[in-house]
């Protein structure tokens, strides 16, 4: 079992980044080194994994609905009124209904279990959809009119809501559901009539229990201070987490993914700085996550009913969403202020398939419905179709698409490189700027460029200073480079060639001019520099 599971998420991590490096989803990477590494090829993964497939792909769902509820935005939620409500639920209903019908033409399927497929394939990929959202958040894209929160809104409701009717129906057509209930004056409702009631109860709840666990996790973490470090509020706050998801299993009365997903908004509202560390928390989570759900998916495909289903899969997709989709976005957005331009990002920005159908594209056949080895092939068609173009069409078309507006840096967390630029001399003030900027790079796991400006003929000064460096940035990844030119102008023009976060310099007291960068020097590289710049005095 542990020799599967090094090979899970070691040849699934490098599989992903194959993919990246040639301009793929990272994830299709994954779900192919599954392909290689199942029962289809080499059968390189245990039995028992496979076999904890089901619960392993439950903790995947719970990250990363727990990082789109930790990625909402209430004041932009509150501009659209009823769009992202709406995008919550009539996308994905019309798409659902659209993919059921065509499956009772193209595959015989009856209603009950084409529905069930279109509950599977017309969920949105939160693998694909939350990234791309709070990337566009990061730079503006869209963020005046709320479209991004609106869409990241819309997807996670959505995927709750069709994970909701998807575990109903699969208790009817596995005839594990009640036999109905009889109402006073003997009418009797059957459990597909008592759906609808089903479902608003489980939201009801839902919604009621993520805000207690967020009042909860508020009062642990933030007021009674059980924890020292953002690791531990991550350990905590996912605990909580799959306890709920683990609970709506035992007592399904209650939607334990909503739950999940407004326990993350809830946070954001009672108590922004922990919601602020639990994001790069799920973060963190969500890396190991996506390589056992994907490599978990591609090893439970079967590649004969694969190839079987593809063209008729491949239009049952087109209607669902050239269709249903298509409608579903129309009715969303009648009535509201976005553009017909806006309007069109929604094919790019909100039609990706992944996480949900990795997560349930294989339950209906582990639990022996009939049609089940079809629907996890779809399921996996729909992966391997949608999730490439949809993650590359959301950068690409957000600029031609959406208008650009300021960015709130309090509403976003997006994981980048950092960068410290530390510019120095010759002079002994060089060993206390090194000293401060490797303080501030081991703070940020942060990458450092030293920056030398030539200004006399000096090679053994030089070489004391990459000495220096060595010595002082031994832990800490690092460049040495040299410029010739005005100071101050170099080492702006360096900080911006490579993005630097904030600046290191020094301010000397009363030496030599040619000895070290002077106190004109630090003053005009803080006038006119964009970044941060910390200036770090003579002692003497």
């Amino acid at each position: 079992m542990l020799e599967s599971i090094i090979w899970i998420l070691l040849i699934g991590f490098f599989g992903g980044q194959i993919a990246r490096r040639i301009r793929v989803p990272a994830l299709v990477g994954m779900v192919l080194v599954g392909v290689v590494l199942g029962p289809n090829l080499v059968n390189a993964i245990a039995p028992e994994v496979l076999r904890a497939a089901d619960s392993l792909r439950a903790i995947a769902v719970m990250v990363i609905l727990m990082k789109a509820g930790l990625g909402l935005d209430r004041e932009k939620l509150a501009q659209q009124g009823t769009v992202a409500l709406r995008l919550g639920f009539l996308p994905a209903a019309c798409e659902a209904i659209a993919i059921a019908f065509a499956s009772m033409w193209l595959l015989q399927f009856d209603f009950a279990t084409g529905l069930l497929l279109g509950c599977v394939i017309s969920a949105e990929s939160p693998a694909v959809i939350v990234p791309g959202m709070l990337r566009l958040k990061s730079l503006g894209w869209g963020v005046e009119k709320g479209i991004p929160d609106a869409i990241l809104t819309g997807s996670a409701l959505s995927d709750v809501l069709l994970l909701l009717v998807f575990s109903l129906l699969l208790a009817f057509l596995s005839q594990s559901a009640a036999a109905g209930i009889t109402l006073p004056g003997g009418l009797s409702l059957s459990p597909l009539q008592l759906l609808p009631f089903q479902i608003m109860l489980q939201i009801g709840l839902g919604v009621l229990l993520g805000w207690f666990i967020a009042r909860l996790l508020v009062s642990l973490l933030a007021k009674q201070n059980w924890t020292q470090t953002a690791v531990q509020d991550t350990l905590v706050a996912a605990g909580f987490a799959l306890s709920i998801v683990v609970l709506a299993e035992k007592f399904p009365v209650f939607s334990g993914y909503l739950a999940v997903m407004t326990t993350g908004f809830f946070l954001i509202e009672m108590d922004a700085p922990l919601a602020r560390r639990l994001r790069g928390g799920f973060d963190s989570l969500w890396a190991i996550a996506e390589i056992v759900l994907f490599v978990l998916l591609g090893a439970s495909i079967q590649l004969n009913v694969l190839g079987n289903t593809l063209l008729v899969g491949l239009v049952v997709l087109a209607i669902g969403t050239l269709i249903g989709r298509s409608l579903g976005w129309y009715l969303s957005t009648l009535g509201s202020n976005w553009t017909w331009k806006e309007r069109l990002f929604l094919l790019p920005g909100n039609s990706a398939k992944a996480t949900v159908q990795a997560a349930i594209g294989a339950i209906p056949l582990a639990q022996g419905i009939k049609g089940g080895e079809t629907i996890l092939a779809l399921a996996v068609l729909s992966i391997l179709v949608s999730a490439p173009l949809g993650a590359w069409a959301i950068p690409t078309f957000a600029p031609k698409l959406l208008e650009r507006g300021d960015v709130d840096p309090t509403k976003v967390s997006v994981s980048r490189r950092i960068v410290l630029l530390a510019a120095v001399d010759t002079s002994p003030l060089a060993t206390q700027v090194l000293t401060k900027v490797a303080e501030l790079a081991r703070r940020s796991d942060a990458q450092v460029v030293v920056l030398h400006v030539l200004r006399m003929d000096d090679p053994q000064g030089i070489e004391r200073l990459r000495h220096q460096a060595s010595s002082i940035l031994a832990d800490i990844r690092y460049q040495f480079v040299t410029a010739n030119g005005s100071v101050p102008e170099e080492i702006v023009r360096t900080a911006q060639d490579y993005g630097v976060a904030e600046i290191v310099i020094g301010k000397r007291g009363h030496r030599p001019l040619d000895e070290v960068l002077v106190g004109s020097v630090s003053q005009a590289v803080l006038e006119s520099s964009t970044m941060p710049v910390v200036v770090v005095d003579n002692p003497s």
